[in-house]
């Protein structure tokens, strides 16, 4: 996420037509990576903010994701990006047993659970949102993850049971 910065809306002209103005549309040089991970039993997100996408910032996710967990073995499922399967990545890995990372397959996102949850993260946080700095993205994430995790359920990996017909007219036939 990348703070952006819009000029004013143009105002309306006198005799009710929209003034055209030209697009001046930049990003800053802050830029901000979210991470997150979602447990499926209960629905429940784990979010923060780093500045950049790289193997330090992967490693604080399980580091956390193990602090929110205490007991039990972990299963983080993630995608295959070279900062999640790196040296540095690997080696931690090997130094927490406890947690064990699978990839999803290329191509097959849609098994990820956790990319529904992100389409509801980014609506709630940053959709028709104007950033000034990172500080305000973190702060957003932080909040739309806190409001989201109030109302959290188990995520279920199957279609929804199909919602039974109503009858628009009942017929009785008499013999």
């Amino acid at each position: 996420m990348t703070p952006r910065t819009f000029p004013p809306a143009p105002a309306w002209s006198p005799d009710g037509h929209r003034i055209k103005a030209p697009l001046t549309y930049s990003r800053g040089t802050d830029k901000m990576w979210v991470y997150g991970a979602l447990r499926i039993r209960d629905g429940v997100e784990l979010t923060f903010c780093a500045p950049s996408p790289n193997s330090d910032g992967w490693i604080q996710l399980p580091a956390r994701i193990a602090t929110a967990n205490r007991r039990g073995p972990i299963v983080v499922i993630t995608d295959n990006l070279s900062s999640h399967s790196s040296w540095r990545v690997r080696q931690w890995l090997l130094r927490h047993p406890r947690i064990r990372q699978v990839f999803i397959p290329v191509k097959a996102c849609w098994l990820n659970l956790a990319e529904g949850w992100w389409r509801l993260l980014r609506k709630a946080a940053f959709a028709g949102q104007t950033f000034a700095d990172a500080t305000e993205i973190a702060h957003a994430v932080t909040l739309a993850t806190a409001q989201l995790n109030a109302r959290a359920h188990p995520w279920i990996w199957e279609p929804p049971p199909p919602q039974p017909r109503t009858l628009r007219r009942k017929f009785v036939y008499l013999l």
